[in-house]
């Protein structure tokens, strides 16, 4: 039987961890938001299916001024840019990535 070293063990958890803990842009804005990333990607997944590629949290104007931006490829396997208010949980953006 082959044993694994700690230190790798450790460094795999803690690679882990710290992927988690940076999954978006914009976390720091979190604490304005009023709906959770997962209930926001639930309300983009469902307006646009397809694979997410890139999320943020970020000021921008239009709704309450706090949206969660998700660029998602689209089962056309073309990219799509989709917002959902923070606050709201309001759709305020669905079309192709401008990018």
């Amino acid at each position: 039987m082959k044993t694994i070293p700690l230190l790798a063990v450790t460094g795999l958890f803690t690679a882990g961890l710290m992927s988690s803990a940076f999954a978006y842009s914009g976390e720091k804005l979190a604490k304005d938001a009023k709906i959770t990333l997962e209930q926001a990607t639930t309300i983009a997944m469902k307006a646009r299916p397809g694979k997410i590629t890139d999320k943020e949290l970020e000021k921008e104007k239009g709704g309450s001024g706090l949206r969660f931006t998700f660029d998602i490829k689209g089962k056309d396997s073309k990219a799509y840019e989709v917002g959902v208010d923070a606050v709201t949980g309001a759709l305020l953006e669905n079309g192709p990535d401008a990018d």
